[in-house]
Protein backbone atom coordinates (compact mmCIF):
# COMPACT_ATOMS: atom_id res chain seq x y z
CA UNK A 1 0.00 0.00 0.00
CA UNK A 2 1.33 3.43 -0.98
CA UNK A 3 2.46 5.77 1.78
CA UNK A 4 0.95 9.25 2.11
CA UNK A 5 4.19 10.73 0.76
CA UNK A 6 3.96 8.53 -2.34
CA UNK A 7 0.33 9.50 -2.90
CA UNK A 8 1.14 13.21 -2.62
CA UNK A 9 3.96 12.82 -5.13
CA UNK A 10 1.76 10.92 -7.58
CA UNK A 11 -1.09 13.46 -7.25
CA UNK A 12 1.12 16.53 -7.70
CA UNK A 13 0.34 18.19 -4.36
CA UNK A 14 2.43 21.30 -3.73
CA UNK A 15 2.29 24.20 -1.29
CA UNK A 16 -0.78 26.12 -2.43
CA UNK A 17 0.06 29.31 -0.55
CA UNK A 18 3.41 30.38 -1.96
CA UNK A 19 6.43 28.82 -3.64
CA UNK A 20 4.78 25.48 -4.42
CA UNK A 21 7.16 23.26 -2.46
CA UNK A 22 6.29 19.60 -3.16
CA UNK A 23 4.23 18.33 -0.21
CA UNK A 24 5.51 14.74 -0.38
CA UNK A 25 8.86 15.86 1.08
CA UNK A 26 7.19 17.21 4.21
CA UNK A 27 5.00 14.12 4.55
CA UNK A 28 8.11 11.92 4.66
CA UNK A 29 9.73 13.95 7.46
CA UNK A 30 9.52 13.44 11.22
CA UNK A 31 8.12 16.30 13.28
CA UNK A 32 6.79 17.32 16.69
CA UNK A 33 4.10 19.63 15.30
CA UNK A 34 2.08 19.97 12.13
CA UNK A 35 1.02 23.61 11.72
CA UNK A 36 -1.89 24.73 9.55
CA UNK A 37 -1.35 28.23 8.18
CA UNK A 38 -4.67 30.01 7.83
CA UNK A 39 -3.42 33.49 8.72
CA UNK A 40 -3.84 35.03 5.24
CA UNK A 41 -2.19 38.46 5.38
CA UNK A 42 -2.61 39.73 1.79
CA UNK A 43 -5.11 42.62 1.65
CA UNK A 44 -8.25 42.01 -0.46
CA UNK A 45 -7.63 38.25 -0.68
CA UNK A 46 -10.05 36.12 1.37
CA UNK A 47 -9.70 32.67 -0.19
CA UNK A 48 -8.24 30.92 2.88
CA UNK A 49 -10.94 32.30 5.18
CA UNK A 50 -13.64 31.14 2.75
CA UNK A 51 -12.00 27.74 2.31
CA UNK A 52 -11.85 27.19 6.07
CA UNK A 53 -15.46 28.30 6.51
CA UNK A 54 -16.81 25.94 3.84
CA UNK A 55 -14.43 22.96 3.80
CA UNK A 56 -13.24 22.48 7.41
CA UNK A 57 -13.65 18.67 7.41
CA UNK A 58 -11.36 18.18 4.41
CA UNK A 59 -8.72 20.57 5.80
CA UNK A 60 -8.64 18.85 9.18
CA UNK A 61 -8.60 15.43 7.53
CA UNK A 62 -5.48 16.44 5.60
CA UNK A 63 -3.91 17.82 8.75
CA UNK A 64 -4.52 14.59 10.69
CA UNK A 65 -3.10 12.54 7.81
CA UNK A 66 0.08 14.61 7.90
CA UNK A 67 0.29 14.26 11.68
CA UNK A 68 0.11 10.49 11.30
CA UNK A 69 2.65 10.49 8.46
CA UNK A 70 5.20 12.67 10.30
CA UNK A 71 4.60 11.15 13.73
CA UNK A 72 3.64 14.56 15.12
CA UNK A 73 1.69 14.11 18.38
CA UNK A 74 0.12 17.59 18.21
CA UNK A 75 -1.15 20.02 15.64
CA UNK A 76 -1.40 23.80 15.74
CA UNK A 77 -4.01 25.61 13.68
CA UNK A 78 -3.03 29.23 12.99
CA UNK A 79 -6.03 31.42 12.27
CA UNK A 80 -7.03 35.05 12.89
CA UNK A 81 -9.79 35.70 15.41
CA UNK A 82 -11.47 38.22 13.08
CA UNK A 83 -12.37 35.36 10.69
CA UNK A 84 -15.18 34.28 12.98
CA UNK A 85 -16.96 32.00 10.50
CA UNK A 86 -13.73 30.15 9.73
CA UNK A 87 -12.86 29.80 13.43
CA UNK A 88 -16.32 28.41 14.21
CA UNK A 89 -16.21 25.99 11.27
CA UNK A 90 -12.80 24.58 12.21
CA UNK A 91 -13.70 24.31 15.90
CA UNK A 92 -16.91 22.45 15.04
CA UNK A 93 -14.85 19.72 13.33
CA UNK A 94 -12.02 19.36 15.85
CA UNK A 95 -13.66 16.90 18.19
CA UNK A 96 -11.05 15.25 20.41
CA UNK A 97 -8.20 15.70 17.93
CA UNK A 98 -4.91 16.87 19.53
CA UNK A 99 -5.00 20.13 17.58
CA UNK A 100 -4.84 23.56 19.23
CA UNK A 101 -6.35 26.72 17.75
CA UNK A 102 -3.69 29.43 18.02
CA UNK A 103 -2.94 33.01 17.04
CA UNK A 104 -0.03 33.45 14.59
CA UNK A 105 2.63 32.63 17.23
CA UNK A 106 2.05 28.87 17.28
CA UNK A 107 5.00 27.31 19.12
CA UNK A 108 7.20 30.19 20.27
CA UNK A 109 10.17 28.56 18.50
CA UNK A 110 12.42 30.55 16.17
CA UNK A 111 13.81 28.97 13.00
CA UNK A 112 17.61 29.26 12.63
CA UNK A 113 18.78 31.90 10.11
CA UNK A 114 18.37 30.56 6.54
CA UNK A 115 16.75 27.45 8.08
CA UNK A 116 13.41 25.69 7.67
CA UNK A 117 10.60 24.93 10.17
CA UNK A 118 11.61 21.26 10.33
CA UNK A 119 14.77 22.31 12.17
CA UNK A 120 12.59 23.28 15.12
CA UNK A 121 10.34 20.23 14.85
CA UNK A 122 7.57 21.76 12.73
CA UNK A 123 5.94 20.99 9.40
CA UNK A 124 3.92 23.96 8.11
CA UNK A 125 1.29 23.86 5.37
CA UNK A 126 -1.23 26.29 3.94
CA UNK A 127 -4.84 25.23 4.58
CA UNK A 128 -5.51 24.60 0.89
CA UNK A 129 -2.50 22.30 0.76
CA UNK A 130 -4.08 20.32 3.61
CA UNK A 131 -7.33 20.14 1.64
CA UNK A 132 -5.37 18.70 -1.30
CA UNK A 133 -3.63 16.22 1.01
CA UNK A 134 -7.03 14.82 1.97
CA UNK A 135 -8.00 14.43 -1.69
CA UNK A 136 -4.69 12.86 -2.67
CA UNK A 137 -5.13 10.27 0.09
CA UNK A 138 -8.21 9.17 -1.89
CA UNK A 139 -6.25 9.21 -5.17
CA UNK A 140 -7.58 12.55 -6.44
CA UNK A 141 -4.85 14.71 -8.06
CA UNK A 142 -4.58 18.51 -7.99
CA UNK A 143 -6.63 19.82 -10.92
CA UNK A 144 -8.37 22.83 -9.31
CA UNK A 145 -7.27 25.98 -7.50
CA UNK A 146 -9.27 27.86 -4.89
CA UNK A 147 -8.87 31.61 -5.33
CA UNK A 148 -10.36 35.06 -4.80
CA UNK A 149 -11.12 37.64 -7.49
CA UNK A 150 -11.55 41.07 -5.91
CA UNK A 151 -10.87 44.78 -6.29
CA UNK A 152 -12.43 46.65 -9.21
CA UNK A 153 -14.82 43.85 -10.24
CA UNK A 154 -18.62 43.82 -10.08
CA UNK A 155 -18.99 40.68 -7.95
CA UNK A 156 -15.97 39.88 -5.76
CA UNK A 157 -16.02 36.19 -4.90
CA UNK A 158 -13.96 33.12 -4.03
CA UNK A 159 -14.34 29.95 -6.11
CA UNK A 160 -12.69 26.87 -7.60
CA UNK A 161 -11.07 27.19 -11.01
CA UNK A 162 -9.45 24.50 -13.16
CA UNK A 163 -5.67 24.87 -13.19
CA UNK A 164 -4.68 26.50 -16.47
CA UNK A 165 -7.78 28.70 -16.74
CA UNK A 166 -7.10 32.08 -18.44
CA UNK A 167 -7.41 35.14 -16.22
CA UNK A 168 -10.09 36.64 -18.47
CA UNK A 169 -12.38 33.71 -17.58
CA UNK A 170 -11.84 34.41 -13.87
CA UNK A 171 -12.74 38.08 -14.31
CA UNK A 172 -15.88 37.10 -16.21
CA UNK A 173 -16.88 34.78 -13.35
CA UNK A 174 -16.63 37.79 -11.01
CA UNK A 175 -18.95 39.88 -13.16
CA UNK A 176 -16.14 41.52 -15.10
CA UNK A 177 -14.05 44.61 -14.28
CA UNK A 178 -15.85 47.85 -13.40
CA UNK A 179 -13.67 49.82 -15.84
CA UNK A 180 -11.80 49.30 -19.09
CA UNK A 181 -8.17 50.08 -18.25
CA UNK A 182 -6.93 47.77 -15.49
CA UNK A 183 -3.90 46.18 -13.91
CA UNK A 184 -4.08 42.79 -12.20
CA UNK A 185 -2.09 41.80 -9.14
CA UNK A 186 -1.65 38.03 -9.32
CA UNK A 187 -1.64 36.33 -5.87
CA UNK A 188 -1.64 39.60 -3.97
CA UNK A 189 -0.57 43.22 -3.85
CA UNK A 190 2.24 42.67 -1.33
CA UNK A 191 3.99 39.53 -2.61
CA UNK A 192 2.34 38.95 -5.97
CA UNK A 193 3.21 40.18 -9.44
CA UNK A 194 1.56 42.81 -11.63
CA UNK A 195 0.16 41.60 -14.94
CA UNK A 196 -1.70 43.13 -17.87
CA UNK A 197 -1.97 39.80 -19.72
CA UNK A 198 -5.48 38.38 -19.36
CA UNK A 199 -4.42 35.31 -21.35
CA UNK A 200 -2.06 34.32 -18.55
CA UNK A 201 -3.31 31.32 -16.58
CA UNK A 202 -3.99 29.89 -13.14
CA UNK A 203 -1.29 27.70 -11.59
CA UNK A 204 -1.27 25.53 -8.47
CA UNK A 205 0.00 28.51 -6.46
CA UNK A 206 -2.30 31.29 -7.72
CA UNK A 207 -4.03 32.77 -4.66
CA UNK A 208 -6.25 35.11 -6.62
CA UNK A 209 -6.50 38.25 -8.71
CA UNK A 210 -6.77 41.78 -7.35
CA UNK A 211 -8.01 44.13 -10.07
CA UNK A 212 -7.19 47.85 -9.84
CA UNK A 213 -7.51 50.83 -12.22
CA UNK A 214 -4.59 51.17 -14.64
CA UNK A 215 -3.76 54.59 -13.19
CA UNK A 216 -3.97 53.47 -9.53
CA UNK A 217 -1.03 54.44 -7.33
CA UNK A 218 -0.04 50.78 -6.80
CA UNK A 219 -0.17 49.87 -10.48
CA UNK A 220 1.92 52.82 -11.65
CA UNK A 221 4.48 52.19 -8.88
CA UNK A 222 4.81 48.48 -9.64
CA UNK A 223 4.98 49.05 -13.39
CA UNK A 224 8.12 51.17 -13.07
CA UNK A 225 11.29 49.57 -14.56
CA UNK A 226 13.59 47.99 -11.98
CA UNK A 227 16.52 50.20 -12.89
CA UNK A 228 14.35 53.28 -12.35
CA UNK A 229 13.42 51.95 -8.90
CA UNK A 230 17.10 51.57 -8.05
CA UNK A 231 18.01 54.99 -9.47
CA UNK A 232 15.32 56.70 -7.40
CA UNK A 233 16.48 54.87 -4.28
CA UNK A 234 20.09 55.85 -4.90
CA UNK A 235 19.21 59.52 -5.13
CA UNK A 236 16.48 59.82 -2.49
CA UNK A 237 17.09 57.35 0.37
CA UNK A 238 18.04 59.31 3.50
CA UNK A 239 18.72 56.19 5.62
CA UNK A 240 15.84 56.83 8.01
CA UNK A 241 15.79 53.04 8.65
CA UNK A 242 11.97 52.81 8.88
CA UNK A 243 12.10 49.95 6.36
CA UNK A 244 14.23 48.00 8.80
CA UNK A 245 12.36 49.01 11.95
CA UNK A 246 9.06 47.67 10.53
CA UNK A 247 10.53 44.55 8.89
CA UNK A 248 8.81 41.44 10.36
CA UNK A 249 11.98 39.36 9.95
CA UNK A 250 14.16 41.99 11.64
CA UNK A 251 11.69 42.17 14.53
CA UNK A 252 11.94 38.39 14.95
CA UNK A 253 15.69 38.71 15.36
CA UNK A 254 17.01 37.94 11.88
CA UNK A 255 19.63 40.17 10.33
CA UNK A 256 17.46 41.73 7.64
CA UNK A 257 18.25 45.42 7.25
CA UNK A 258 16.73 46.88 4.08
CA UNK A 259 18.10 50.36 4.80
CA UNK A 260 21.63 48.98 4.58
CA UNK A 261 20.78 47.26 1.32
CA UNK A 262 19.47 50.58 0.00
CA UNK A 263 22.86 52.05 0.92
CA UNK A 264 24.41 49.51 -1.49
CA UNK A 265 22.71 51.27 -4.41
CA UNK A 266 25.42 53.93 -4.18
CA UNK A 267 28.25 51.42 -4.64
CA UNK A 268 28.24 51.78 -8.42
CA UNK A 269 32.00 52.14 -8.70
CA UNK A 270 32.76 48.87 -6.95
CA UNK A 271 30.19 46.62 -8.60
CA UNK A 272 27.33 44.34 -7.59
CA UNK A 273 29.65 42.06 -5.61
CA UNK A 274 29.44 44.53 -2.73
CA UNK A 275 25.66 44.31 -2.25
CA UNK A 276 24.99 44.41 1.48
CA UNK A 277 24.30 40.89 2.66
CA UNK A 278 21.56 42.01 5.04
CA UNK A 279 19.16 41.11 2.20
CA UNK A 280 19.80 37.36 2.30
CA UNK A 281 17.11 36.52 4.89
CA UNK A 282 14.45 38.87 3.47
CA UNK A 283 11.12 37.08 2.88
CA UNK A 284 9.95 39.64 0.26
CA UNK A 285 6.74 40.48 2.14
CA UNK A 286 6.82 44.01 0.68
CA UNK A 287 5.99 45.82 3.90
CA UNK A 288 9.10 48.00 3.62
CA UNK A 289 8.30 49.21 0.09
CA UNK A 290 4.53 49.52 0.43
CA UNK A 291 4.09 50.66 4.03
CA UNK A 292 7.22 51.66 5.95
CA UNK A 293 9.13 53.92 3.57
CA UNK A 294 8.01 57.56 3.97
CA UNK A 295 9.46 58.44 0.55
CA UNK A 296 7.79 55.68 -1.48
CA UNK A 297 11.11 54.05 -2.37
CA UNK A 298 11.75 50.37 -3.19
CA UNK A 299 13.76 48.60 -0.46
CA UNK A 300 12.06 45.25 -1.13
CA UNK A 301 13.07 45.36 -4.78
CA UNK A 302 16.64 46.28 -3.78
CA UNK A 303 16.69 43.22 -1.49
CA UNK A 304 15.35 41.04 -4.32
CA UNK A 305 18.15 42.20 -6.62
CA UNK A 306 20.78 41.77 -3.91
CA UNK A 307 19.67 38.20 -3.21
CA UNK A 308 19.72 37.35 -6.90
CA UNK A 309 23.18 38.81 -7.51
CA UNK A 310 24.73 37.38 -4.35
CA UNK A 311 23.45 33.88 -5.11
CA UNK A 312 24.64 34.12 -8.71
CA UNK A 313 28.07 35.02 -7.33
CA UNK A 314 28.00 32.06 -4.94
CA UNK A 315 28.00 34.28 -1.87
CA UNK A 316 25.92 32.90 1.01
CA UNK A 317 25.31 34.89 4.15
CA UNK A 318 25.31 33.13 7.51
CA UNK A 319 24.01 35.11 10.47
CA UNK A 320 26.28 34.93 13.51
CA UNK A 321 24.75 34.78 16.97
CA UNK A 322 21.36 33.70 18.22
CA UNK A 323 18.01 34.81 16.91
CA UNK A 324 16.46 37.07 19.53
CA UNK A 325 13.06 38.72 19.26
CA UNK A 326 13.12 42.53 19.21
CA UNK A 327 11.48 44.03 22.33
CA UNK A 328 9.23 46.22 20.13
CA UNK A 329 7.96 43.37 17.95
CA UNK A 330 4.37 43.39 19.21
CA UNK A 331 4.18 47.18 19.17
CA UNK A 332 5.08 47.34 15.49
CA UNK A 333 2.44 45.01 14.12
CA UNK A 334 0.65 46.59 11.15
CA UNK A 335 -3.14 46.13 11.17
CA UNK A 336 -4.61 45.29 7.77
CA UNK A 337 -6.95 48.29 8.04
CA UNK A 338 -3.96 50.67 8.30
CA UNK A 339 -2.19 48.86 5.48
CA UNK A 340 -5.22 49.21 3.19
CA UNK A 341 -5.37 52.96 3.87
CA UNK A 342 -1.67 53.35 3.12
CA UNK A 343 -2.17 51.41 -0.13
CA UNK A 344 -5.22 53.50 -1.09
CA UNK A 345 -7.42 50.42 -1.53
CA UNK A 346 -9.90 50.81 1.32
CA UNK A 347 -12.75 51.38 -1.14
CA UNK A 348 -12.16 47.89 -2.56
CA UNK A 349 -12.35 46.06 0.76
CA UNK A 350 -15.51 43.96 0.36
CA UNK A 351 -16.50 40.42 1.17
CA UNK A 352 -15.59 37.83 -1.45
CA UNK A 353 -17.95 34.99 -0.50
CA UNK A 354 -17.55 31.45 -1.75
CA UNK A 355 -19.60 30.73 -4.86
CA UNK A 356 -20.01 27.39 -6.60
CA UNK A 357 -19.09 28.79 -10.01
CA UNK A 358 -19.57 26.32 -12.92
CA UNK A 359 -16.34 27.43 -14.55
CA UNK A 360 -15.76 25.47 -17.78
CA UNK A 361 -12.95 27.02 -19.84
CA UNK A 362 -12.82 26.04 -23.52
CA UNK A 363 -9.07 25.55 -23.24
CA UNK A 364 -6.41 25.48 -20.55
CA UNK A 365 -2.64 25.95 -20.56
CA UNK A 366 -0.82 23.82 -17.99
CA UNK A 367 2.69 24.90 -17.11
CA UNK A 368 5.34 22.21 -16.63
CA UNK A 369 6.81 24.20 -13.74
CA UNK A 370 4.28 25.29 -11.12
CA UNK A 371 6.41 24.32 -8.17
CA UNK A 372 9.80 24.40 -6.49
CA UNK A 373 12.20 22.00 -8.22
CA UNK A 374 12.70 20.79 -11.78
CA UNK A 375 9.96 21.14 -14.43
CA UNK A 376 7.84 18.09 -15.10
CA UNK A 377 8.51 16.19 -18.35
CA UNK A 378 5.61 15.83 -20.82
CA UNK A 379 4.00 12.38 -20.85
CA UNK A 380 1.50 13.05 -23.67
CA UNK A 381 1.66 13.87 -27.36
CA UNK A 382 -0.15 16.30 -29.62
CA UNK A 383 -3.55 14.95 -30.67
CA UNK A 384 -3.90 12.66 -27.67
CA UNK A 385 -7.26 12.66 -25.93
CA UNK A 386 -7.14 12.96 -22.12
CA UNK A 387 -9.63 12.91 -19.29
CA UNK A 388 -9.74 15.27 -16.34
CA UNK A 389 -7.21 14.02 -13.80
CA UNK A 390 -5.01 12.17 -16.29
CA UNK A 391 -1.26 12.64 -15.87
CA UNK A 392 0.15 15.04 -18.48
CA UNK A 393 3.69 15.49 -17.19
CA UNK A 394 5.86 13.74 -14.61
CA UNK A 395 8.95 14.35 -12.51
CA UNK A 396 10.94 11.16 -12.84
CA UNK A 397 13.41 9.54 -10.48
CA UNK A 398 14.46 11.27 -7.26
CA UNK A 399 14.41 14.82 -8.59
CA UNK A 400 12.44 17.39 -6.58
CA UNK A 401 9.28 18.42 -8.42
CA UNK A 402 5.59 17.69 -8.99
CA UNK A 403 3.45 15.89 -11.55
CA UNK A 404 0.96 17.84 -13.67
CA UNK A 405 -2.56 16.57 -14.39
CA UNK A 406 -5.27 17.51 -16.88
CA UNK A 407 -7.76 19.89 -15.29
CA UNK A 408 -10.37 19.34 -18.01
CA UNK A 409 -11.12 16.60 -20.52
CA UNK A 410 -10.04 17.31 -24.08
CA UNK A 411 -7.43 16.95 -26.78
CA UNK A 412 -3.77 17.94 -26.44
CA UNK A 413 -3.17 20.79 -28.91
CA UNK A 414 0.42 21.67 -28.12
CA UNK A 415 3.37 20.35 -26.10
CA UNK A 416 6.36 22.62 -25.57
CA UNK A 417 9.03 23.51 -23.04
Amino acid sequence: MATLSEKLKSCGVVGAGGAGFPAYVKAAARAEFVIANGAECEPLLHKDAELMAHFPAEILSGMKLLMDSTGAPRGKFGIKEKNAAAVQAIQSQLGAAPIDMVLPAATGRLIPPAGIPLQVGCVVNNVETLYNVALAHRGIPVTRKFLTVSGAVREPKSFWAPVGTPFRDLLAAAGGPTLDEIGVFVSGIMMGKLSFDLDDVVTKTTAGLVVLPRDHYLVTRKDRPLQAMHRIGKSACDQCSYCTEFCPRYLLGYRVMPHKVMRSLSFTASGAALWNQSAELCCACGLCTLYACPEDLYPKEACDQAKHDLRAAGIKFVQAGEVKVHPMKEGRRVPLSMLRKRLKIEEYEREAPFADVPLAPRSVKLRLSQHTGVPAEPAVRVGQKVGAGDTLAEVRGEQLGANVHASIAGTVKNVSE
